[in-house]
């Protein structure tokens, strides 16, 4: 089993994928290898879909069933080359709104935190929309405190994006790193090393429940909270979606489906 890994791995890698996609497709294909008692001679079409069956059964979300799918299809066709027809019709996922937290939420989450690293990691999560990837990859040398910028080189689909730091944080940040070297991690643990994103969603998980937000949120959920608190603000949706980076706006059209101003200020009659 581990050769298997090891050439997905290797075969991911070349492709450039991203060390958080390699260890998602990594654990994935070992589960999916257990399942069959490492005999990938068993891997047949019927017997993939008794897996796909199997994890609906334990009440895996569409999404996470539709992952197995793909890293099966990927690992069959691209390290087995086998040529039997694995095209299954991808489970539906369920259409649902983003979770957006409120501004006074928000800031409850901001000011619960002692540990001052931690509560700059959720501002500059929320400030400037960033996913939890870019935030552990964040480098002291990818912030220029002087044109208020930060520049994201691990942004989704390996391509770099510039987005723009707010001076409210500036200063205290700017002081954060003043001890740091410019190639070190803004965000690392004790250790000097890389965080992993398990401890940015612990460190978020701890703020939301210490702040008494009932709200099932994630990490995620601070960067829809930016987009719909842009939209609010009277932002263009068009400029939204380039700040987001999204390649469809209509994308970004789901965060009108959550801040629908008209609809907020209709008075209900009871």
């Amino acid at each position: 089993m581990q050769d298997y890994l090891l050439q997905l791995t290797r075969e991911l890698q070349q492709r450039n994928y991203s060390p958080r996609t390699v260890e998602i497709y990594w654990n994935c294909l070992k589960f999916f290898l257990k399942w069959i008692d490492q005999n990938v001679s068993k891997i047949t079409r019927e017997k993939i879909l008794d897996f796909i069956l199997f994890l609906q059964k334990e009440g895996k979300a569409p999404k996470t069933v539709n992952l197995y799918k793909e890293v099966i299809k990927f690992f069959c066709s691209q390290i087995l080359k086998v040529s039997f027809d694995i095209n299954i019709k991808l489970s539906k996922e369920p259409k649902k709104l983003p979770i957006v937290l409120s501004r006074i939420e928000l800031d409850r989450m901001f000011s619960v935190p002692q540990n001052n690293k931690h509560r700059m990691l959720l501002m500059l999560a929320y400030g400037w929309w960033l996913r939890i990837s870019e935030v552990v990859h964040l480098a002291v040398q990818d912030i220029d405190f002087d044109s208020l910028t930060i520049h994201i080189k691990w942004a989704k689909w390996q391509k770099d994006r510039i987005t723009l730091l707010s001076p409210k944080i500036r200063d205290e940040l700017k002081t954060y790193c003043s001890l740091k070297k410019p190639d070190e991690y803004v965000f690392e643990s004790e250790r000097g090393w890389m965080l992993h994103t398990r401890t940015l969603d612990n460190i978020f998980h701890h703020a939301r429940q210490k702040a008494g937000v009932i709200k099932p949120a994630t990490f995620h959920s601070l960067r829809h909270s930016f987009a719909t608190h842009l939209l609010e603000n009277g932002t263009d949706i068009r400029y939204v979606q380039v700040l987001l980076w999204h390649n469809n706006i209509r994308t970004t059209q789901m965060y009108t489906q959550v801040t629908n101003l008209s609809l907020k200020n209709v008075v209900s009659p009871l």
